[in-house]
C-alpha cells in the first residue's frame, strides 16, 4: 500500500481524515500563558479563534516532532508499505526538513513533496495524491513527481482585515504590514511560490472583494474540472458573497466551504475569507 502522510495545516475533513491510507502529523500551538495544543482536533477551530480573540499575545506554531514523522515512518517500513508525504510549504514551516531529517534517520526512503501551500491548497494536493494512488494506479514515486508539477498551478487568494497576525508572526515585513491599517484599506493576500505575498487591496471589505475576484483572472482562471474551496478563518458568514460571486458570475459548481485551522490562523487571524482553486493549463 501506498501511505499519504500530511501535516494538520492542511485542515482536512473529518472525511479525507477517515479514507484509507491517508496519515496526518499534528503542528502545535503554544498560547501566552505557556500552555501548547496540539493540533489534532482536540481543540475546535471555533474554540481557537474564541481564544486567539481573548489573548492579548499572539500564540506561536512549532513543526511536528522528528518522533511523530520517525513513528509513521517505521510502521511504514514495518508493513513494507511505500509513503507519499505532503508538506506544508517550507517557507512557512520546517515541516519539510523535518520529514526529511526523521526519513534519514529511520533510513526510509520518502517521497516528499513541499506543497508550497497550506490549509486548502495543501489539501487539494492530498487529494490529488489519494486519486492518482486509488484511480490511476500510480507508484510512489510516480505520485510525487506529478504533484511536483501539479502544485505549480495551485493558487490561494484571500482577503485579510488586517496584517498585524502576519507581521508579528514574521511572515511579512513591517513596511508591507502598514498597509493595513491604513484608512479602512483591506489587504489582498495570494500565496505564491510559496511564500504570503500582499497582490491588491480595496477599501473597505466590499472594495477588497472586487480586488479579489479580479486575482481569479490575473493568477490563471480556475480549472473547473478540480471546483474550488472558499476558506474563511472565525466567520463563516464572509463566504455568502463570494460564493454568489463564483456561482453567479463564472457558473462554477461543486465547490466547498472550509474553516482554517490553528496553524494557518495564528497568523492570518479573524475576518479571513478566501479561495483555494487549481489555475487553467496553460
Amino acid at each position: 500500500m501506498i501511505r499519504i502522510v500530511t501535516d494538520s495545516a492542511a485542515d482536512l475533513t473529518a472525511a479525507e481524515l477517515s479514507a484509507p491510507g491517508v496519515f496526518v502529523v499534528p503542528l502545535s500551538v503554544t498560547f501566552a500563558d505557556g500552555t501548547t495544543q496540539l493540533d489534532d482536533g482536540t481543540m475546535t477551530k471555533d474554540e481557537f479563534f474564541v481564544r486567539l480573540a481573548e489573548d492579548s499575545k499572539l500564540p506561536r506554531t512549532s513543526q511536528p516532532s522528528p518522533a511523530s514523522f520517525m513513528q509513521l515512518y517505521e510502521d511504514t517500513a514495518a508493513a513494507g508499505d511505500e509513503v507519499v508525504v505532503i508538506t506544508i510549504g517550507q517557507k512557512l514551516s520546517g515541516t519539510y526538513q523535518c520529514a526529511h531529517l526523521a526519513a534519514a534517520d529511520v533510513g526510509l526512503q520518502a517521497h516528499i513533496v513541499d506543497s508550497e501551500a497550506a490549509s486548502q491548497g495543501e489539501a487539494l494536493l492530498v487529494r490529488e495524491a489519494v486519486r492518482l494512488r486509488d484511480e490511476e494506479g500510480l507508484t510512489a514515486e510516480e505520485i510525487a513527481a506529478v504533484l511536483e508539477q501539479f502544485k505549480k498551478r495551485v493558487r490561494i487568494v484571500a482577503v485579510v482585515d488586517s496584517l498585524k497576525h502576519l507581521q508579528k508572526g514574521g511572515r511579512l515585513p513591517a513596511a508591507v504590514a502598514l498597509v493595513g491599517g491604513a484608512l479602512g484599506i483591506k489587504p489582498v493576500l495570494a500565496l505564491q511560490d510559496g511564500a504570503i505575498k500582499l497582490v491588491d487591496k480595496g477599501r473597505g471589505r466590499p472594495g477588497a472583494l472586487v480586488a479579489m475576484f479580479k486575482q481569479l483572472d490575473a493568477l490563471g482562471g480556475v480549472d473547473p474540472r478540480y471546483g474550488y474551496t472558499l476558506l474563511y478563518s472565525d466567520n463563516k458568514q464572509l463566504v455568502a458573497p463570494v460564493h454568489h460571486y463564483m456561482h453567479q458570475n463564472l457558473q462554477l459548481t461543486g465547490g466547498r466551504v472550509a474553516q482554517l485551522g490553528p496553524t494557518i490562523g495564528t497568523h492570518v487571524g479573524p475576518g479571513v475569507v478566501g479561495v483555494v482553486f487549481v489555475a487553467k493549463e496553460q
